[in-house]
């Protein structure tokens, strides 16, 4: 079994998921992270979805254990921070995962609360849970941090909020990471594609109001790569990577992982 991150301690945020049939990109990686050896902190609002990656986890030998907290409240990603250590003594990795999309009309269109929704849940969040996290690491002098930003932050779209949210966390991604590159931390990002994950299916065939099955042909179309759209292990394995040690000369990066969506941009 795959032991790259045997002894380090992880938190992953949005370690649950919206129901569906397949697995959603918190979950696949606190899932493989548990598999390379890392004690999970299984972070998400709903506390029986993250309970349910810690059964998955636990089935298959790992150790983990699930903790309730919104990441748009302050007070919640001190107490991420402070739990995390009062039950593991450390923190090795961070993955900031946690992120919405949804009513995101346009400029004119968009309303004044919906982007303070998307913008205090995409980015505001991994401001703040970096912010009680960082000087756990830097104590320690090492650290890894990921951001779940979005190939959206390039792409074109007319999701504004949206949009601009994620080339925020991707700018932040590159803040931090040269900030503490002296102080043995690491920041990285990766951005998704169109990814065959509960939230994406799930959510925009409901908003949509269009059949799963069209959904998933409409998307599948729009993947260069042959084989249509990405899933969460897909996220997980490039994530794996990331936070490793393997990857300890890699800080600032963003990285596309996106079946070549990033091609077509230009």
């Amino acid at each position: 079994m795959d032991q790259r991150l045997q002894g380090k301690i992880a938190i992953v945020t949005g370690a649950g998921q919206t129901p569906g049939d397949t697995i959603g990109n918190g979950r696949a990686m606190a899932v493989l992270f548990a598999r390379g050896g890392a004690k999970i902190m299984l972070v998400d609002r709903r506390l029986d979805s993250a309970e349910e990656t810690r059964t998955m986890i636990e089935k298959e030998g790992g150790t983990a254990f699930a903790f309730a907290a919104d990441v748009t409240k302050i007070d919640d990603c001190r107490r991420i921070a402070e739990k995390c250590v009062e039950t593991y003594g450390r923190i090795d990795i961070l993955v900031n995962n946690v992120g919405i999309g949804g009513e995101d009309f346009g400029p004119v269109k968009l309303k004044e609360e919906v982007w303070d929704r998307i913008y205090n849940t995409n980015v505001k969040s991994a401001f703040m849970t970096c912010k009680y996290v960082l000087p756990i690491m830097e104590q320690q002098g090492s650290g890894s941090i990921l951001n779940i930003s979005s190939v959206a932050a390039v792409a074109n779209t007319s999701m504004l909020a949206y949009k601009t949210s994620k080339a925020a966390m991707n700018a932040l991604t590159h803040s931090v990471a040269m900030k503490y590159a002296k102080k043995g931390i690491r920041v990285n990002a990766i951005m998704p594609g169109l990814m065959k994950t509960p939230m994406a299916i799930e959510g925009i065939s409901t908003g949509r109001g269009i059949s799963k099955e069209e959904l998933i042909k409409q998307r599948d179309n729009r993947v260069p790569l042959k084989g249509g759209m990405g899933s969460g292990w897909d996220i997980a394995y490039a994530a794996l990577f990331l936070v490793s040690d393997e990857a300890k000369f890699i800080t600032s990066v963003i990285l596309p992982v996106d079946g070549g969506q990033c091609g077509m941009v230009g």
